[in-house]
């Protein structure tokens, strides 16, 4: 019923540009804290950002401040993740995350509802 579809994804050279975004269906969710999170092959899933339900409060991870961008549209359901000053390390498939609840999104880094997962790959 519900469903999260990420795009976006793609490869991109060191020190480019990508635009993420994240779509879901099924029900409302302006009421839902909105969050990405990132798993590289080999290694454990990473929290990256998010955002409050009123877009007023932001969470980044340490290795993405300054780089990265969370923003949300709340009449189109959306979520986007602008990222800027990509580097190879930040090779990994990407998911949104939607949840009622800012600690359990931020700090457990569990949630409600997960997309399925786009791929971002930085080559030098």
């Amino acid at each position: 019923q519900v469903q999260l579809v990420e795009s976006g994804g793609g490869l991109v050279q060191a020190g480019g540009s990508l635009k993420l975004s994240c779509a879901a269906s099924g029900g409302t969710f302006n009421t839902y804290s909105m969050g990405w999170f990132r798993q590289a092959p080999g290694k454990e899933r990473e929290f990256v950002a998010a955002v409050s339900w009123s877009g007023g409060l932001t969470n980044y991870a340490d290795f993405v401040k300054g780089r990265f961008t969370i923003s949300r549209d709340n009449s189109k359901n959306t979520v986007y993740l602008q990222m800027n000053s990509l580097k190879p390390e930040d090779t990994a498939v990407y998911r949104c995350a939607f949840d009622r609840n800012w600690s359990r999104l931020t700090a457990a880094g569990t949630a409600a509802y997960w997309g399925q997962g786009t791929e971002v790959t930085v080559f030098s």
